[in-house]
């Protein structure tokens, strides 16, 4: 581009809960050092491409509000797009970015002009994060958006359909290897169904399998290290989607033999519209050990759909990070901020204040979640409420050829009469809100 898309805003550090500069985190020290790791490889950030330079803010009733420079379905427009893109890389300086092949370059009259326009930029990438020292989080095909997909990708009725994401999967898959991405996502915006009238759920189902299964044997072929993840989400754009939320991942990935091949990208927007909350989705991902990477945002709980708003709440984000930290980490999986700011926020300096926003929040709630495990009475009182598992009469009941009769038997011969114990719900939140 011939001058900045931020203008004169320099770079954004770190300058304590006491300052009031905009530009600058209050919470987010990238350098300090929380339980052994820094912040920022506790967190390792990313920046989406789509949110930020794809969408032109546009809305289901509204046309686009954002002036963006490099508008418009070229390569011209895709290289000055990277330009900004990098440029706001640098200014937050987070170390990491994530993108759809779709965000980073036109599609073109089809598949090959598709790929060799992908090729492009890959090595424009290439250089610019050698420049920068920005890491790719990520990278991802688009299987939604044009017209081929609105029946699915690898569900749809349609073989012609599924050949071509899987040559389109392949594409952006070997993009993402050669610019050393630390994950490949699968997100399956429309694998799923609008009407069961004219839907065959099997049929479909062993179509998605058969797909995730491909991916993998080509990671393998190709010596790619990265982590192949899956993106759960209830529904939106179609009214129920295959990849529900983590138990019916989870549950997919076991039918297919799946389940030490992938795990989940957790995004706390999806969590919502499942009817979950984040930390649940984390919790049991983390209980699985599946969790491989989370999306950060935040739904309006007044809306029925993905608003994708920057997260602000850090209270809401310590049980997540709690149950993150005690699974020992998140990488080679990050924060990506898959947020974006809101359509009436047209100056391009709001792309920055949404990032320095989130991180900061993302920040308290790691310090927070990292005093409740060092202090350890939370863990200690979750301990004992379970502390009668630890006896062996116990431990017994659980090991293979135990049987009903025996169990029966004990509590016959020692007359346990078992007493109501609390919960004690009010003393684990009052104990958690501590740590603020």
């Amino acid at each position: 581009m011939s001058k900045p898309f931020f203008g004169d805003i320099k770079p954004v550090k770190y300058e304590g809960p006491k300052s009031d500069n905009p530009y600058a985190f209050r919470h987010y020290d990238p350098k300090k050092v929380v339980m052994g790791k820094t912040m920022a490889e506790h967190l390792r950030p990313a920046v989406c491409y789509w949110h930020n330079f794809a969408w032109l803010g546009t809305d289901m009733f509204g046309a686009p509000t954002f002036e963006r420079p490099w508008d418009g379905e070229t390569m011209k427009g895709a290289r000055a797009k990277a330009d900004a893109a990098f440029e706001m890389f640098s200014t937050l300086g987070f170390p990491f970015f994530a993108f759809h092949d779709r965000d980073v370059v036109p599609e073109g009259a089809g598949l090959a002009e598709f790929g060799r326009n992908l090729d492009e930029m890959t090595d424009i990438f290439a250089k610019k994060m050698e420049a920068t020292g920005v890491k790719l989080l990520w990278g991802t095909a688009n299987l939604f958006s044009h017209p081929r997909y609105m029946s699915g990708a690898a569900t749809n009725p349609d073989p012609d359909v599924f050949a071509y994401a899987a040559a389109q999967v392949k594409n952006a898959i070997d993009a993402t290897h050669k610019l050393g991405g630390a994950n490949y996502v699968l997100w399956g915006g429309r694998e799923g169904y609008e009407t069961l009238l004219n839907t065959d759920l099997r049929r479909e189902q062993e179509q998605l399998g058969r797909f995730l299964s491909l991916v993998v044997d080509y990671k393998h072929k190709i010596g790619f290290k990265g982590v192949i993840l899956v993106e759960p989400k209830p529904q939106e754009p179609t009214k129920h989607q295959y990849d529900f939320d983590v138990a019916t991942v989870f549950g997919f990935l076991q039918r297919f033999g799946l389940e030490r091949e992938v795990k989940l990208n957790i995004e706390v927007g999806h969590a919502v519209l499942a009817h979950h909350s984040f930390e649940h989705e984390v919790a049991l991902a983390t209980s699985l050990g599946m969790l491989g990477s989370v999306d950060a945002n935040r739904n309006d709980y007044q809306s029925g759909w993905d608003t994708d708003q920057f997260p602000n709440n850090a209270p809401e984000l310590v049980p997540a990070l709690y149950f993150i930290l005690k699974q020992g980490g998140i990488a080679p999986g990050g924060f990506n901020f898959d947020s974006k700011v809101r359509r009436q926020s047209i100056d391009p300096g709001d792309l920055l204040l949404g990032h320095i926003g989130g991180i900061d929040a993302c920040a308290a709630a790691l310090v927070a979640a990292a005093h409740l495990i060092e202090d350890g009475k939370f863990d200690a009182a979750r301990d004992e409420r379970y502390a009668g598992w630890d006896k062996r009469e116990a431990q017994a009941m659980l090991k293979k050829g135990a049987t009903l009769e025996e169990i029966a038997a004990r509590v016959a011969k020692e007359k346990i009469e078992p007493k109501p114990k609390s919960g004690r719900q009010e003393f684990y939140e009052n104990l958690l809100n501590r740590y603020l």
